[in-house]
């Protein structure tokens, strides 16, 4: 039976990975801190004999006596309002909990995958991105703690590959929703569907025209969990190619939720990208991977979570 690391495991997309290798036979351990996790996310999970949760902090060393046979490393803040908050602590999980688990991995053997971003192509110059093109990310900007971080952590994972040929892969995921978002984490996804079911303004920032490609969370994780048990080492892209704007995302969430709310534009924060879309065609190629899920369907399930938080 394989045993599964998953750092980061209380997160958003963590305990959703939890959930699925569970379902494929692993025995998962979840490491996480809880500085951005949630212990609600994976309450469910206690049930099963295969699951266990340690509480550390990655950036930090951590040991043990299991024998792991893959290390899935998604601790990290990954909201704008915690980055901005917790700069220091982002840049440490990034590079300190990527050096930490890398060694964990060749200690054990293990196959490690890396959760980077698309983040690393910054405000990009070229569209779509694909896997080739080297990003445009200013390290001295305030969304450098996160950019820079995970950048530096494709260049460790890639130096144990080559160094010590540790078998590694790296997924850049891209704008990615579903339940067990939280409210608050200053995302577009949960600030619209908040203030949407609120009957408030939904936030815009900048004239709206700005754009972004929405995956749905099962559809993430099934590119995940295919290139975890690819032989290709990465990077490869996973996430929805269907583009659209902020402006009409917003009113795809308005119709959705049935809601009144109007629009509230704001100024844009600083080094905000102007477009994001992936060029899947590695993930088709080698994975043979696409997203499935509509936007109206993931959205739909989405608003339903986000309604029952309300209601609880």
């Amino acid at each position: 039976m394989p045993v599964s690391l998953v750092t980061g495991g209380a997160g958003f997309l963590g305990s959703h990975i939890c959930e699925r290798l569970l379902r494929e036979g692993h025995s998962v351990i979840c490491l996480d801190n809880f500085v951005t996790g949630n212990i609600k996310n994976i309450d469910h999970l206690f049930e099963n004999d295969r699951f266990a949760l340690v509480e550390h902090d990655i950036s930090t060393p951590f040991h043990n006596d299991w024998t792991i046979d893959n290390i899935l490393h998604f601790a990290s803040p990954a909201s704008p309002i915690d980055y901005l908050e917790l700069p220091i602590q982002t840049l440490k999980v990034g590079s300190l909990g990527t050096h930490n688990t890398l060694g964990l991995a060749r200690a054990h053997g293990s196959r490690y995958l890396l959760a980077s971003t698309s983040e690393v192509y910054g405000d990009p110059l070229i569209h779509p991105q694909p896997e080739s093109y080297w990003g445009n990310v200013n390290p001295v900007g305030p969304r450098g703690v996160y950019d820079e971080a995970k950048r530096f952590a494709e260049a460790m994972v890639m130096a144990y590959h080559r160094v010590h040929g540790l078998e590694t892969r790296i997924i850049r995921i891209f704008n990615t929703y579903g339940p067990r978002m939280r409210p608050r984490d200053g995302r577009v996804v949960p600030n619209f569907i908040r203030q949407a079911l609120k009957g408030e303004p939904l936030t815009v920032y900048g004239d709206g025209e700005q754009t972004r490609s929405f995956c749905y969370v099962d559809d993430l994780v099934e590119g995940i969990w295919r290139l975890l048990n690819s032989d290709n080492p990465g990077p490869v892209n996973i996430g929805n190619p269907t583009e659209m704007t902020i402006l009409q995302f917003a009113e795809e969430i308005i119709q959705l939720t049935g809601s009144g709310s109007t629009i509230d534009f704001r100024d844009l924060p600083v080094d905000d990208p102007k477009t994001r879309q992936p060029d899947i065609r590695l993930a088709r190629e080698v994975l043979g991977w696409e997203p499935r899920i509509a936007l109206t369907e993931g959205l739909g399930r989405t608003i339903e979570y986000f309604r029952s938080l309300e209601s609880a």
